[in-house]
């Protein structure tokens, strides 16, 4: 999965078109005002699935960001150790 795709998670209907590239910063932000939103005495149980599934959705951005960050720094590691052994 390319930095730019949307995770699949079963429901693309809780994403729009401009959240294929939201990045892992964005996505925390938004969770962090999702979770302070439900946090509330006052929450609008008729938001409360919306709310529940997109912050679903945006942890499974901040996964693939996570994962995709973790397997390029294995490759530049795994180049620095090939250059390494050829010097």
């Amino acid at each position: 999965m390319s930095d730019t795709d949307a995770p699949a998670t079963g429901d693309e209907d809780a994403v729009n078109p401009a959240d294929a590239q939201m990045g892992w910063a964005d996505a925390m932000s938004e969770l962090s005002t999702i979770l302070a939103e439900l946090e509330r005495d006052d929450v609008d149980l008729d938001v409360l699935a919306d709310r529940v599934e997109r912050a679903a959705w945006l942890i499974a951005v901040c996964r693939d960001r996570i994962a995709g960050t973790r397997l390029r720094v294995d490759e530049l590691v795994s180049e620095l150790a090939q250059d390494d052994l050829t010097e």
